[in-house]
């Protein structure tokens, strides 16, 4: 795995945001990322490139040169999967970067790190939660783009979702989610079971660890203003089809065989 570069007179940040890329050379919002980069200073982005196959790493590492200050590169020379590059760029921030909170986005920038960062600030008015999760909520004055094709699917999904977590979860599938550094280490230091449903488990780690109230008085939601579909990130039918069994596998691994 290749390290990043200017480690040694890095500033102190305070958030971090870890961003999953694979095969992203000529759609990654470049000039977006490095514009939030350049103007705040106080925010980390940690691009893990994930065993991309084209010049993904190329474009990240000429990002990193332009803000070398608070633009980090980590390299895994395998692709393992959006959940394995988040959990692996949680690690890596963890033991390289003092923050006081770290979490993901969505290299696509559905939502933008903007807005991440003002979750992360609305956070610490309740110091209480150690997690804030962005919520997709469509409301008046909001700009939430989502595609409801498969509404009925989704729904039935919801429902499986909030059987096994026995909370009141808006939406758990959303990109942009924040941790108080010290849930890092037991949140991620094991693999997921599954790749699209990896919210789902840290929320059932959370639980397991803390109590099935945890998710209610531990992770505050966060309706987001703006969010967009891009391209075409979306989960493709043939995986949602597999949902329901994944869905089973974690209430028998978290539920009853614990």
């Amino acid at each position: 795995m290749n390290r990043t570069l200017h480690h040694a007179h890095q500033p102190t940040h305070q958030y971090a945001i870890i961003i999953p890329c694979y095969n992203e050379e000529k759609r990654l919002p470049y000039t977006d990322f490095l514009h939030f980069a350049q103007t705040h200073p106080e925010t980390l982005l940690c691009f893990v490139n994930d065993g991309s196959k084209d010049n993904t790493v190329s474009v990240l590492r000429g990002m990193q040169m332009q803000c070398p200050e608070n633009i980090c590169v980590y390299s895994v020379a395998q692709n393992g999967g959006k959940a394995e590059a988040v959990r692996q760029g949680m690690l890596y921030v963890h033991r390289h970067f003092s923050v006081t909170m770290l979490g993901f986005l969505d290299a696509d920038l559905a939502t933008k790190p903007e807005e991440w960062l003002q979750m992360a600030k609305y956070k610490e008015y309740y110091p209480q939660y150690g997690a804030i999760v962005g919520s997709r909520i469509q409301r008046l004055g909001a700009n939430i783009n989502r595609n409801d094709s498969r509404s009925l699917l989704s729904s039935i999904i919801k429902k499986f979702i909030r059987v096994i977590l026995n909370t009141p979860f808006q939406d758990t599938q959303c990109g942009a989610k924040i941790f108080q550094r010290d849930l890092v280490p037991f949140l991620f230091l094991r693999p997921f079971m599954t790749s699209w449903l990896f919210d789902i488990e840290i929320f059932l780690r959370l639980q397991k660890k803390f109590g099935k109230t945890t998710l209610q008085k531990g992770v505050l939601e966060y309706p987001l203003m703006h969010w967009a579909e891009v391209g075409d990130s979306k989960l493709k039918f043939k995986h949602s089809i597999k949902i329901p069994f994944q869905l089973g596998r974690l209430y028998y691994q978290y539920r009853i065989a614990s």
